[in-house]
């Protein structure tokens, strides 16, 4: 018997009502509704008695109820006791993120955590690409996201904002100019990230295009034009004089970091402890943060 739809059942018998035990569960009411219906079928028996405002239980129900709920119960109290549920995490914790995160903050985010959590094996997957968290076995990924997420079996954290400006290298400024309003944008050269929707109009004009934000970013510093970066990714190269913020007014959509990671009755503690630890890590370094415009 699948112990999810004795849930189900379990949950209306105890509110009196789909619509109570869909909130309680977190659920949509067709939902529970159907895994009830599920589970009479299984059992081959009439479980609830259903009007358009009432519902109760049927002798089969009574029965079934009696027995199961204290079952379950126990068994829910038994999971409470497994080394998951312990305050310190552990294992293996395997997670992806693009190569411009990589090859930025989330090096010292990883060194940090386990020195916090020695119990705790990081394997860090860096690559652009959208990976299948479940199928592929991951714990959870970095991405930069500005849609929403359109696959349900997935949680999504919003771990803070990404802003999007314009760099060049000052040879590619002193060899074509400095534009001074977006418009002249038109006759420069532009370098733009492949894809991006609330990037299509730039991408019309790009010189270069690419699919990933450290190709971009070198390619910039070595003349070929104006990019399209975030603002962490371009602050180092800003601070050394490699790059300068063109146009720092004219800001582009900003894009989100977001955490995903398989949506689960319980979120294993080491997801847990590393999705609290980033954030706290970027409370204090806002990835937000615009660099100086450097003249």
């Amino acid at each position: 018997m699948d112990l999810n739809l004795l849930g189900l059942f379990i949950a209306v018998a105890e509110t009196g009502s789909f619509s109570e035990a869909a909130r309680r569960l977190g659920l949509p009411k067709s939902s529970v509704s159907r895994g009830v219906a599920s589970l009479e079928a299984a059992v081959g028996a009439q479980l609830l008695h259903r009007t358009t405002r009432h519902v109760s239980l049927s002798t089969a129900g009574t029965a079934l109820y009696e027995r199961a709920a204290p079952l379950l119960a126990s068994l829910k109290e038994a999971v409470g006791t497994l080394p998951e549920r312990e305050e310190a995490p552990s294992g293996e914790l395997r997670l992806t993120a693009p190569h411009d995160m990589g090859a930025t903050f989330l090096p010292e985010v990883v060194a940090r955590f386990t020195a916090r959590y020695p119990a705790v094996r990081v394997d860090c997957r860096l690559t652009n690409r959208n990976v299948d968290l479940v199928a592929e076995g991951f714990d959870l990924a970095l991405r930069a996201s500005g849609t929403k997420l359109a696959d349900s079996s997935l949680m999504v954290r919003r771990l803070g904002t990404l802003d999007v400006q314009l760099f060049a290298s000052p040879m590619y400024l002193a060899r074509r100019g400095t534009p001074r309003s977006p418009e002249e944008l038109a006759q420069h050269e532009l370098v733009v990230f492949r894809g991006l929707k609330y990037l299509r109009e730039l991408e019309k004009h790009a010189r270069v295009l690419g699919d990933d934000m450290l190709f971009l970013r070198e390619a910039a510093k070595a003349g070929a034009g104006i990019a399209v970066l975030p603002t962490f990714l371009a602050q180092a190269d800003v601070t050394s004089g490699q790059l300068v913020r063109v146009l720092p007014r004219y800001a582009q959509p900003s894009t989100s970091l977001v955490m995903l990671y398989p949506r689960t009755q319980h979120v294993p503690r080491k997801v847990s402890a590393f999705r609290d630890f980033l954030l706290e890590f970027l409370k204090g370094r806002p990835l937000s943060a615009s660099p100086p415009s450097g003249g």
